[in-house]
């Protein structure tokens, strides 16, 4: 029996993973035909790869919408290590943000979204390294469990598995894990302990979802070996939705805007190649589903329910699909009584939620407040109404077990509202992302709770109606949510949250100590209640000296904010230490912080995260004072400059004129700010105008991609994909007397010590005479690559380019690089 509530929570997870779009799921005539087509499609597929954005769109809306088959994409990562075109948020954030862009990705073409535990560390060259560092066997054990919870009758890979070193070694690794699996997750000797919830499972068959790219070239592809490939024509119209596959599959695609990803959709037919790998190979090179059963037949007792299911799709009612209630409860009786419990628990969810949507029956309950504490109080307005001629009556709605309403009947097509007052258990957990409630290592998640490993999102609380239509009782789940109206946008949906009583946050998340002089070191509470009352503390190492010791807080009112300052003396020696401030109310301790995520195309994601900063005790010069930064694509460098005591000023593109650069020391330019900013293909001449009258321009990496202008540099330098992914590789200096090696900090090899996730990227690899090569370094098994550091001189001024990942290491206090910074900036002061 607890093998079944762990498998019905599962599907119900499954199933209801989405509904956070900007409104709730309300299905028309065409979207209920759609559900009953896909109903009685008894067949799915799993598609595997390693990031956010990996995924092909065309072949996963094409299997869900055309084949009807029941789709899924299992990401091993959720992209923590990539960039962020849109916002500031990278690492775990940026993860949050990518989660929810896949699951808005899933909303539009109509997959379903899982996820490994595997931590995206950045670019890997080889799968070896990547095993390494996530560690092989815990990423295999979730690709398994995935696989068995799911059951797919075919799995589709998007990268080769034979091909180390030729990509990203998630890619490769990703590809090489789900081979592996293939094999295994039929064996019950493999990760015994999954079993207590789920049963061993055996796919049909393996492809790997290839195209002339993975060949080198068209040219190449037309001249190979295609007996294996199968070939898929997704560029099918659907009538119903006026659309093409295409056109759905982008915007699916667009959906990843924070990697600048929007697309534009095509018409027209389109071919997919699907090469076949493993299993039993089908005689219909068009039909992955060849030779598999994807009828009601193949499920002990299905017949009876397909001839009355298969019936309602012929004979479907656009204008009345409530005339089919009597077919459709018939058919949810029968499948009630199943024995394969899989399709048991999934077709009977399915039905539920047709059934519903052909009464047109609207079912609510919205929160008075968008967050609340556990033990928290609040009001609860419950609206139902049944838009259809059938009879419902509301049994019961349950919140957690507690009968919060009962015995209602619901008339046609009046609304049925009621205000219920309930409180949140005091066991209940913060609604934050479940992977970050634990510190994990630098490859994977740490998740105590095995029963979420695999879930896109965090559960939400619930409420259970329990109605009778058409003499039958149905269980239908919907999460409490919030809801408001904004006078430019109208109703607005966002997730109802369970959140600490206070939080709190140390402002700077890296502080720089230069010299022995105390730093005020600012703190803000944030109050998660009304009339919040008690003491905020800095806790540092002993050889740090923090004043006062505590600090009283009261704040009147949930939602406001108070910030305090402490004063902390570093001790006389360089050491780095880790800060954190901590609230204690009535004896309890508070140690989080509060992040809000909050872009038009996600729903809003608070994040809770350790009240944690870095605070740095380093011996460092710095020359100039005002420092101009024209930012790319997004980072976080102007505060760390900041933190070197500079005078920041963040230029808006349109503001740069050569009279606005003269009271700048040093101009830098943010990441990918030439891939970004379309406006500096009019501001460069006047940026270098800057550097040969005496200014220093520091630019930092942008990508292959699109440049704004070709004239990146006064002299020619040309960008390449070299980087040097090994944070740890040993860094040569190749003019050791160089100013910027030298002055006004010594740099050594112990400045590239403790840098993270990579030393650089996208290093040019050709380069005019003008420059000087600094550093060079490279990764095991490669040759050095010198085009991480560049340094010219242009008329009176220094144009430096360099692919240093500063980007990461500056926000994390890495102090070898704020020392390197610093010397960039003094060159020729």
């Amino acid at each position: 029996m607890k093998k079944y509530y762990l498998l019905l929570s599962t599907i119900l997870l499954l199933l209801t993973q989405s509904i956070f779009a900007q409104q709730p799921q309300k299905w028309n005539a065409t979207d209920i035909y759609n559900q009953i087509e896909k109903l009685n499609f008894l067949g799915s597929v799993l598609y595997i790869a390693a990031h956010p954005d990996d995924e092909n769109t065309k072949l996963i809306s094409y299997l869900s919408n055309e084949t009807k088959a029941r789709t899924g994409y299992l990401s091993l990562t959720r992209g923590d290590g990539g960039q962020n075109l849109i916002g500031t948020e990278l690492k775990e954030l940026l993860g949050v943000l990518r989660t929810q862009e896949l699951l808005a990705a899933r909303r539009i073409d109509g997959g379903e979204q899982f996820f490994s535990r595997a931590y995206d560390f950045g670019y890997s060259k080889e799968p070896e390294e990547t095993f390494e560092i996530w560690n092989k066997q815990e990423v295999l054990s979730d690709v398994i469990l995935t696989i068995r919870k799911f059951k797919p009758d075919v799995i589709i890979n998007r990268f080769n598995h034979r091909t180390p070193g030729t990509t990203h070694g998630h890619h490769t690794a990703s590809a090489m894990l789900s081979v592996e699996a293939f094999d295994k997750t039929n064996d019950a000797s493999v990760f015994p302990e999954q079993l207590k919830s789920t049963s061993t499972w055996q796919p049909k068959r393996l492809f790997f979802n290839t195209s002339w790219w993975f060949y080198g070239s068209e040219e190449n592809f037309k001249k190979a070996d295609k007996t294996n490939l199968f070939n898929i024509n997704t560029g099918v119209y659907y009538p119903l939705k006026g659309k093409s596959n295409g056109e759905i599959a982008a915007l699916s695609r667009s959906q990843h805007q924070c990697q600048g990803f929007g697309s534009t959709g095509t018409r027209g037919n389109e071919t997919e190649y699907l090469e076949f790998l493993k299993g039993d190979f089908p005689k219909d090179k068009t039909n992955i589903f060849e030779g598999i059963n994807t009828t009601w037949s193949r499920v002990k007792g299905g017949e009876a329910i397909g001839k009355i299911l298969y019936d309602v799709q012929n004979n479907f009612n656009f204008k009345n699909p409530e005339v089919h209630l009597t077919k459709l409860v018939e058919a949810y009786k029968l499948v009630n009584q199943l024995e394969d419990e899989h399709w048991r628990t999934l077709k009977k969810q399915e039905l539920e939620n047709i059934i519903v949507a052909c009464c047109g029956l609207y079912l609510e309950g919205v929160a008075s407040i968008q967050n609340t504490n556990p033990n928290g109080e609040i009001t609860l307005k419950i609206e139902a109404t049944n838009r259809s001629n059938e009879p419902i009556e509301i049994a019961s709605v349950d919140f957690l077990n507690t009968k919060i309403l009962e015995n209602k009947k619901l008339e046609n097509n009046v609304a049925f509202k009621v205000e219920k007052n309930i409180t949140v258990p005091n066991t209940s957990s913060f609604s934050s992302p479940y992977w970050l409630n634990e510190k994990g290592t630098l490859g994977l998640f740490s998740v105590n709770d095995k029963n979420q490993i695999g879930k896109p999102e965090s559960d939400y609380l619930k409420l259970r109606w329990k109605l009778n239509i058409c003499d039958t009782t149905f269980d239908i789940y919907k999460n409490i949510v919030y809801k408001f109206n904004d006078a430019v946008k109208g109703e607005l949906y966002q997730p109802f949250a369970v959140l600490p009583e206070v939080t709190t946050e140390i402002l700077n998340k890296v502080e720089l100590f230069p010299n022995n002089r105390k730093h005020k070191i600012s703190v803000k509470i944030r109050a998660g209640k009304d009339n919040c009352k008690g003491d905020v503390l800095l806790d540092l190492p002993a050889d740090w000296k923090v004043y006062p010791k505590s600090i009283p807080f009261e704040l009147a009112q949930k939602g406001s904010e108070k910030t305090v300052s402490f004063e902390v003396t570093p001790p006389y020696y360089a050491t780095e230490a880790i800060a954190k401030s901590i609230a204690i109310i009535d004896n309890v301790r508070f140690d989080k912080k509060l992040v809000t995520i909050d872009y038009p195309h996600i729903p809003l994601q608070q994040v809770l995260l350790p009240s944690e900063a870095k605070f740095n005790k380093i011996e460092i010069e710095t020359r100039g004072s005002n420092i101009g930064y024209v930012m790319g694509a997004g980072d976080e460098i102007p505060e760390s400059l900041r933190q070197m005591d500079y005078n920041v000023t963040v230029i808006a593109p349109e503001k740069i004129t050569a009279e606005s650069l003269l009271e700048y020391d040093a101009i830098i330019m943010g990441i990918r700010a030439y891939n970004t900013v379309d406006l500096l293909k009019f501001k460069q001449k006047i940026l270098l105008d800057y550097v040969k009258n005496g200014g220093t321009m520091i630019v930092q990496y942008n990508t292959t991609g699109k440049l704004v202008t070709p004239d990146l540099a006064p002299y020619d330098l040309q960008i390449s994909q070299d980087r040097v992914t090994e944070e740890t590789a040993e860094v040569t200096f190749l003019d050791p007397k160089h100013t910027v090696l030298n002055y006004p900090n010594k740099i050594t090899n112990k400045d590239f010590e403790c840098w993270i996730q990579e030393q650089g990227l996208n290093y040019p690899n050709k380069w005019a005479k003008e420059f000087t090569p600094i550093l060079a370094s490279n990764d095991k098994g490669e040759t050095a690559k010198q085009g991480a550091l560049l340094v010219s001189k242009y008329g009176k001024g220094h144009y430096i380019y360099t692919g240093l990942s500063f980007f990461r290491e500056l926000p994390e206090g890495v102090p070898g690089a704020f020392r390197l910074m610093a010397n960039l900036i003094a060159i020729g002061k």
